[in-house]
């Protein structure tokens, strides 16, 4: 017998009261006189105010999201509503609690010094995204994916090779990306370089894997129409091996954004989103910063869709992709 399901307004009361339950830990950690600023703020009528916004707006969420059946306007409809809340309540905390702007600025001012420095986003964007970002996601993706094949010919590449991958997969960032831009200079090919070296090895797992993904008895099958390993490999084993590989190439799209940025931190030319942030917190810009993050943000969720989309075209056969 199955459960009774739960009234739409079980679930943002849940949500408040595991909210107040963090903020009592943090009050039990934290200094005697953040402690009373909490307490303000949890007693502020201010704060009811936002919490009755967030439930109400939660509620109308749930109800658009629990009706059936779940066309996809719906589905972007509530994404949408819950993105808008999100920055709704942000904007009323900081207007309301007076947070000042080398803190946290309000989506507005963010939105309108986005707006005026359209021309310079767009410079870091082409530095940062399309040269550095890019070229190092379709270097590395490709060499990982050739080399994955390699591996895949040679035992002793796989008992050599995949160790050592592990063991640079897990070097730190901020201890490659210096070495690499003073290899490869200051401008986007070090920023390529360390992209590369982020995205290489999550995509050579993947490949890997993948190429091993088939049964016995398709290899049994291939073999029996006297198919050599090159055909096989090309006709069975790489369109197996796709929800793998496209699994890896959606982990990579992340990193390659945060490599790109990150790089940008150790050295660059006057232009790029790492140089951007650097120098505006050091201005104290934090609504420049803000709107650097926002274009990470677009392009990197734009990136990611890019290849769900790709992906969804390529592996239709696959369960995965069944139902969407």
């Amino acid at each position: 017998m199955s459960a009774a399901p739960r009234p739409h307004w079980a679930r943002p009361v849940g949500v408040g009261l595991a909210a107040l339950a963090a903020l009592a830990a943090v009050a039990a950690l934290v200094s005697p006189g953040m402690r009373g600023t909490l307490a303000a703020i949890l007693t502020d009528p201010r704060s009811a105010a936002l919490a009755a916004i967030w439930v109400g707006i939660w509620l109308a969420n749930a109800w658009l999201a629990a009706r059936p059946p779940p066309s996809a306007l719906v589905r972007a409809l509530v994404t949408l509503l819950f993105g808008a809340t999100l920055l709704l309540l942000w904007e009323l905390a900081v207007r309301l609690y007076s947070v000042p702007a080398v803190l946290l600025p309000a989506p507005s001012a963010i939105a309108a010094r986005f707006a005026a420095s359209l021309d310079i986003l767009w410079i870091d964007f082409v530095q940062t995204i399309l040269k550095g970002a890019l070229s190092g996601y379709l270097i590395g993706c490709s060499a990982a994916f050739l080399t994955a094949v390699l591996i895949d010919r040679s035992p002793f590449l796989q008992r050599g090779l995949l160790p050592v991958g592990n063991f640079i997969a897990a070097l730190p960032i901020v201890g490659i990306a210096p070495i690499l831009v003073m290899w490869f200079g200051f401008d986007w090919q070090s920023k390529a370089a360390v992209v590369v070296v982020m995205v290489f090895f999550p995509m050579l797992v993947n490949s890997v894997e993948g190429l091993k993904a088939t049964e016995p008895m398709q290899r049994d099958l291939m073999a029996t129409y006297s198919a050599g390993y090159w055909q096989t490999l090309v006709k069975l084993r790489i369109p197996a091996a796709m929800p793998f590989v496209f699994n890896g190439l959606k982990i990579a799209t992340t990193l390659a954004l945060i490599g790109a940025i990150v790089a940008e931190f150790f050295g660059s030319p006057t232009r790029g989103m790492g140089f951007r942030i650097s120098t505006e917190v050091g201005r104290l810009g934090l609504d420049m910063v803000w709107a650097e993050i926002a274009v990470a943000a677009l392009a990197g969720s734009a990136f990611y869709g890019l290849v769900a989309f790709i992906e969804k075209r390529v592996t239709f056969w696959h369960p995965s992709q069944r139902g969407r």
